[in-house]
């Protein structure tokens, strides 16, 4: 919308000013708006086609929340699922594990993880 109006401005300017310059500037001006605008989509996409978190920090804080007394994360994968929401898959090993709904109540006031799927392993050799 906004490149249409200043593409309109330019031509009228043009024919009706004399000021020929000004078309080539909107328009280079438009292209300008338009890759910025394709940029920030493409960057947008990209995040969410390879399955970015879009918390950096949220992999920390499951982890923080999980390993105790000998609990260990082996295997951990978080991924955006949709808009707002964001899945796990977490592999734990225990000397003493628990049931995966113990681990499940740990992480339940997390934002936006709506979906977590645990497994848990008993050490080899144990038990």
């Amino acid at each position: 919308m906004v490149v249409s109006v200043l593409v309109i401005i330019g031509l009228f300017a043009a024919q009706q000013l004399g000021w020929l310059w000004l078309d080539p500037v909107v328009g280079m001006l438009g292209a300008t708006v338009v890759a910025i605008w394709s940029w920030s989509l493409v960057r947008a996409a990209g995040a969410v086609l390879l399955d970015m978190s879009p918390d950096p920090m949220l992999p920390r804080k499951i982890a923080e929340r999980l390993e105790h007394n000998g609990d260990r994360i082996c295997d951990l994968h978080v991924w955006r699922v949709g808009p707002g929401h964001v899945s796990a898959i977490v592999t734990l090993v225990s000397d003493r594990p628990e049931l995966p709904s113990v681990y499940k109540s740990r992480l339940a006031d997390l934002p936006h993880l709506s979906h977590v799927t645990i497994e848990v392993e008993q050490y080899p050799g144990t038990g």
